[in-house]
């Protein structure tokens, strides 16, 4: 007989075997009382941290006001106030957004935008990329085969090209950026000719495919055939955004400015929002009833975010985030100079990933184990890349010195535990 008691899918599967009772700060707090240091801040999200006051005063008090102003119905007044703040932020000319409720589905808003606003149909997007996992987004994934693994096939119109993974070709940054660039012209003459092309979409520092930063060569070089064949370039700053990487958006480590910015992840920290940002101009291209959604920006989640803008101003998160990660990026070293199977650091601010290898191999079992003796010494961390070989570090932007340092003690004492 059917045992109908509802149950969650099989397919869901946690990282860890912690139940999460209560968040605070940086910490997660177990049924039975015990902290954890959460190093995962929900995959990027929880950026002010744990049920910050400020964010959780912001939600309860439009809780009691008004939980549902559908978007496209009726005003809901905190949207235009939450785009006037992400105006400040945002580079000229990108003063317009599209709210909607995640990632992906600012993805999906981009491509229809990018199509729409140019009349052209392919977009150019790089290895090692996440951008969602609905089959638009999905489709311009190429982080892992796992996430598109028996859902072909995928959408048309998505061409990919290499990204200066220099650590991954083994060669130096020059050269792995002169290669890239020269494939990306050989694109244009093989695959999609500029007039074809609608855009190009990449993320700054990449984060499901290794925490792997661009630089500012290839950005400006992308910069460049973008404008010499009306191309738009797409930023997709989901998970490297809103102060992870020590600037408040991570393109500015590199000099360039895109068309549209894609936004998300610690934008409420810890609501469920997210906005395509692009200059008025553009989003005036794009076609009447495409931008939508029921949930779309939540008057909740509105709330929520505006809360977190000015949490990040008042308490000087994205310096915060600069100088621990600069700590996070001096401890880390200091340990790979003992631990050569540490075989690369990189990434930037709040967000660090650490290679795992055997020898020339990737070594996810290894990173896997060590995950496992963090979590018994009270640190939760993720991994990440296509054999789950990086150890990623994404604590919240209120963490401290004291809790950096104590997270990379664990870190070693779980290397040694697992050597």
């Amino acid at each position: 007989m059917t045992d109908h008691k509802g149950k969650l899918s099989p397919l869901l599967k946690q990282a860890t075997g912690i139940t999460a009772a209560k968040g605070e700060g940086a910490y997660i707090i177990d049924p039975e009382g015990r902290r954890y240091l959460d190093f995962t801040s929900g995959i990027g999200v929880t950026s002010t941290g744990h049920c910050h006051p400020k964010v959780v005063a912001a939600a309860q008090k439009q809780v009691a006001t008004m939980i549902h102003a559908q978007a496209t119905t009726v005003m809901n007044p905190r949207l235009p106030e939450l785009a006037e703040k992400l105006g400040e932020l945002t580079p000229d000319p990108l003063n317009a957004f599209f709210f909607s409720n995640s990632g992906t589905e600012v993805a999906e808003g981009a491509v229809r935008l990018v199509r729409q606003a140019t009349g052209r149909p392919n977009v150019i997007v790089f290895h090692g990329g996440f951008h969602g996992r609905t089959m638009g987004s999905l489709s311009m994934t190429t982080s892992s085969v796992a996430l598109r693994a028996g859902v072909s096939p995928m959408m048309g119109g998505v061409v990919v090209a290499p990204f200066p993974h220099a650590f991954h070709y083994g060669w130096s940054l020059d050269e792995a950026t002169d290669f890239c660039l020269r494939e990306l012209d050989r694109i244009f003459v093989t695959y999609s000719a500029p007039k074809e092309t609608a855009a190009m979409l990449i993320e700054p520092v990449q984060g499901e495919g290794g925490y792997v930063p661009a630089n500012a060569r290839f950005l400006k070089g992308l910069r460049e055939r973008c404008d010499k064949h009306g191309i738009m370039l797409v930023f997709d700053e989901v998970q490297a955004g809103f102060g992870r990487s020590g600037k408040f958006w991570a393109h500015e480590h590199f000099g360039v400015t895109p068309d549209a910015i894609m936004i998300a992840k610690g934008l409420a920290s810890g609501f469920p929002i997210s906005a395509l940002a692009a200059s008025e101009e553009t989003m005036s291209k794009g076609w009447p009833g495409s931008q939508g959604g029921t949930y779309g920006g939540n008057a909740v989640a509105a709330a929520a975010a505006i809360a977190t803008i000015d949490v990040i101003r008042e308490e000087g998160l994205v310096e915060n985030a600069d100088r621990m990660g600069k700590r996070l990026w001096d401890n880390l070293h200091a340990l790979k100079k003992d631990y050569p199977e540490m075989a690369d650091v990189r990434g930037k601010g709040l967000m660090v990933g650490v290679e795992m290898r055997r020898g020339d191999c990737p070594d996810g079992e290894r990173a896997g184990k060590i995950l496992k003796e963090c979590e018994s010494r009270g640190l939760l961390m993720l991994r990440c890349g296509p054999y789950q070989e990086i150890v990623r570090w994404l604590p919240p932007l209120i963490v401290t010195q004291e809790q950096i340092d104590e997270a990379t003690g664990i870190f070693e004492e779980a290397l040694k535990a697992t050597a």
